[in-house]
């Protein structure tokens, strides 16, 4: 696929994890024990290749376990391959754990700057946003609230209209929509079918076929670690069904 035309791309990647047991918790286990503990690497993904286009809407499905978030993670630099590359082709956000940057003894409206700071907006741009970002995520009586004291719905609102907001080519969504209100959650979907029609890559994480069915113009099949169908939205979640009934 030519770069201009990409959006991600992902070549042989592998990804692992080593798995401590019996691990020593003081100093003086520590010096008695040091070669007793047992590690397990654990492989998570294998040998993974797949290349996304600007504008495509991609749901990665898979039971638990299957590597879907670590993928994902991989795709927004969180964490690295042990072995392959990641190339991204465009301004990213990402919604991947429930107020992962935010601080909870700051105020919502104070974590907004910091939020869309990390995403790389000037203190200018933010202000611009500041009342759009507020007005989406439907928490103006509770914007000046320590986030701490917010409910995980209200987490989610606050985290998603910031990431919708900072003008990203490539959207990066594992599970988040899943919190919350039927309302809310509606409200989401309205704007991610904005984002798909304005030609933004989007790439989520779900359990909910429906959805993939909805948005998605592909769907990659992850089963224990590996792509085991990439492909057709209704083809994929036909298969995938068909298997995990």
């Amino acid at each position: 696929m030519p770069k201009d035309d990409m959006a991600i791309r992902v070549e042989h990647v592998d990804k692992s994890f080593n798995v401590f047991y019996d691990k020593t918790n003081t100093i003086k286990e520590k010096i008695l024990f040091w070669n007793k503990s047992k590690k397990e690497v654990r492989q998570i993904l294998k040998d993974i290749n797949l290349e996304i286009k600007k504008g495509e809407v991609v749901g990665l499905i898979g039971v638990n376990g299957s590597g879907k978030s670590t993928l994902l993670k991989l795709m927004t630099k969180i964490i690295y391959p042990n072995k392959g590359k990641i190339e991204t082709n465009g301004k990213l956000t990402s919604l991947l754990e429930l107020g992962a940057g935010f601080h909870p003894d700051f105020s919502g409206r104070e974590n907004i700057y910091f939020n869309a700071s990390i995403f790389g907006l000037t203190r200018k741009e933010i202000d611009k946003r500041l009342d759009q970002i507020i007005e989406f995520s439907e928490l103006k009586d509770y914007i000046d609230n320590p986030v701490r004291t917010y409910s995980s719905g209200m987490y989610m609102r606050l985290a998603f209209s910031v990431a919708i907001n900072v003008d990203a080519d490539i959207l990066l969504i594992d599970e988040i929509l899943s919190v919350g209100d039927q309302h809310f959650q509606e409200k989401c979907f309205e704007k991610i079918e904005d984002l798909k029609k304005e030609g933004k890559t989007i790439v989520f994480v779900t359990h909910g076929m429906d959805s993939v069915k909805r948005f998605c113009t592909r769907a990659v099949w992850l089963h224990k670690g590996s792509i085991k169908m990439d492909g057709d939205t209704n083809t994929v979640v036909g298969k995938y069904l068909e298997e995990t009934a």
